[in-house]
């Protein structure tokens, strides 16, 4: 060997000694993100450029230059100067039921009924057998406005039943087959079975719908391990880590902790039990589940119908519908029992509240038991419809108005035809809202609305449709900022949940779960908004979305 070759072996002996002993002398981490612009959601909205990951959470936050310098990692992400924000949380959605719609005729977005019947057709094909399901119809995006009849069901499915969600759930129109048993002029509390001249038109409106619902087959254990692996998969490609699911029953969140201790189910549920006795039942006897991934402590409870099909409930008649208030779903006996026990176990009380007389009800019921500022964050589901004088009753007892941005811009077009000119200003009143409490979670209510965070970030701030329709935006003197925007998909739905601790902001100790995308929410031109892309989705640290 020659003195060159020697003299190589040991210069590059003497490197591989330094880098080591530079590593060494280096923290460890899993993960190393730099050359980001990072928006923490701290306390004092920082803004920094790389943070270090280990065993799922976030142990360091700052520069490049010190973080890098700082730590070693084995997985390095260099993110290009992205934009990176904590991963979203939806704080009102239906992820099971959204997963379980995947797999029946997709309704939404039709503009006619006709379009309807010729989507039955085609899935009809190709499943010839059983129930014919589907979801996401809204007579509103018609031209003719009027909720359709079933004669074209019975006579192109004269022997199989159909059932047709609307798109709020509060709603659904049912064929002859499927409304077997149920007859001309049945009355029923909180709902309505719809008929003219004397015979069934198949509509069915909030507690009529269970008629013909709780006939269906319920979805087996297959079906529903299926909905919640695709409706994960879905929610990681728009940027959600967290999920607030309202409304589940105790066997089905036995169903997720399996599937997320198997490793499976990598989503983080917030879950709201349902209204009924087996599950008050089981929870207090169980006491509240609290894993890193799963959070069970509140029951979801519905005070009235949907504003879409006039089953919310009004102080005064419908503006287009002469004497009709629409109706409470149960009796306010029945919704004051429950605020009791729920408050004597020391449980979340959610409530979906629609209209004027629905929140009034619930927030004076709310009163009762709260009695003025308190931590228990009880919550008013959607909060849409506030009459005047009752905006006060949220912040008096501390109740948590939980709203979805994208119902404005999805009702606006017929909202004044329901309510008038009037009634309509105490609607999607987010502003307002947030000033009661000084904090405001946002959601979606999927599949009632689309999935997307971007579209709550729109419809929160812009007000318009896609179309960006109308020009000054609707009822502006309620948009939010782009920042309170973004804390109610974060933070603020975090701290709706009582996980502000461990979520919702990247900073020290907590999840490192975080987007990363293409562009600045913060800084962009509106008309950029929707069309904002998520490159990648960490949950813990781990990488469960990238896109291609």
């Amino acid at each position: 060997m020659n003195k060159t070759s020697i003299m190589n072996k040991l210069l590059l002996l003497v490197l591989l000694t330094m880098t080591s002993i530079g590593f060494s002398q280096k923290k460890v981490a899993d993960l190393l993100v730099y050359n980001a612009r990072i928006y923490t959601v701290d306390s004092l909205f920082s803004v920094e450029e790389a943070m270090a990951v280990k065993d799922g959470k976030i142990i360091s936050i700052g520069t490049t230059h010190k973080i890098t310098n700082e730590f070693a990692a084995k997985t390095v992400l260099d993110a290009g100067h992205a934009f990176i924000y904590p991963g979203f949380i939806d704080a009102h959605a239906h992820f099971l039921g959204y997963g379980l719609g995947l797999q029946t005729v997709d309704l939404t977005g039709t503009k006619s009924w006709e379009e309807i019947l010729d989507r039955l057709k085609e899935y009809a094909v190709s499943h010839p057998d059983g129930w014919l399901t589907g979801r996401g119809w809204d007579q509103n995006d018609w031209d003719k406005k009027e909720f359709p009849g079933r004669e074209k069901l019975d006579e192109l499915f004269p022997y199989r039943p159909v059932f047709l969600t609307r798109v709020d759930g509060h709603a659904a129109i049912a064929n002859g087959k499927a409304l077997a048993g149920i007859v001309p002029g049945m009355k029923l509390a909180g709902g309505e079975v719809e008929t003219r001249d004397g015979k069934l038109t198949g509509i069915l409106i909030d507690n009529a719908v269970d008629l013909v619902r709780s006939k269906i087959p319920l979805p087996n254990l297959k079906q529903r391990r299926e909905a919640f692996l695709n409706a994960q998969a879905n929610c990681f490609k728009v940027g959600l880590t967290t999920i607030d699911d309202c409304g589940l029953q105790y066997d089905e969140v036995k169903l997720v902790e399996t599937m997320q201790k198997k490793g499976d189910l990598k989503m983080r549920l917030y879950i709201m039990l349902s209204d009924n006795t087996a599950n008050y039942e089981a929870l207090f006897k169980r006491g509240m589940i609290k894993t890193d991934r799963l959070n069970v402590r509140s029951f979801k409870v519905y005070a009235d119908g949907a504003l879409g099909s006039r089953g919310a409930c009004l102080l005064a008649p419908y503006s287009d519908k002469s004497g009709h208030y629409g109706f409470l779903l149960s009796t306010q006996k029945h919704f004051d029992e429950v605020a009791g026990k729920i408050y004597k176990h020391g449980f979340q009380m959610c409530t979906h509240a629609i209209g004027d007389s629905g929140n009034r009800v619930m927030l004076q019921i709310y009163a009762k038991y709260l009695k003025g500022k308190n931590d228990r964050r009880w919550r008013i589901e959607h909060a849409q419809v506030i009459n005047e004088n009752d905006f006060d009753l949220f912040g008096n007892n501390s109740v948590i108005p939980s709203v979805q941005p994208t119902h404005a811009t999805s009702d606006m077009y017929w909202a004044g035809d329901r309510l008038g000119p009037e009634r309509v200003k105490g609607a999607y009143a987010y502003k307002q809202l947030l000033e009661q409490n000084g904090w405001l979670p946002l959601g979606t209510d999927f599949p009632v609305e689309d999935i997307s965070p971007f579209k709550t970030f729109y419809a929160a701030c812009i007000r318009k449709d896609a179309k960006g329709w109308p020009t000054e935006g609707y009822q502006t003197a309620n948009a939010l900022t782009r920042k309170q925007a973004l804390m109610g998909m974060t933070i603020w739905a975090a701290k709706a949940n009582f996980e502000e601790k461990e979520k919702g902001s990247l900073e020290p100790g907590k999840f490192a779960d975080f987007v990363v995308l293409n562009g600045d929410l913060l800084t962009m031109n509106e008309e950029e908004i929707l069309q904002t892309q998520v490159l990648k989705t960490f949950v813990n640290g781990g990488l469960v979305y990238e896109k291609k």
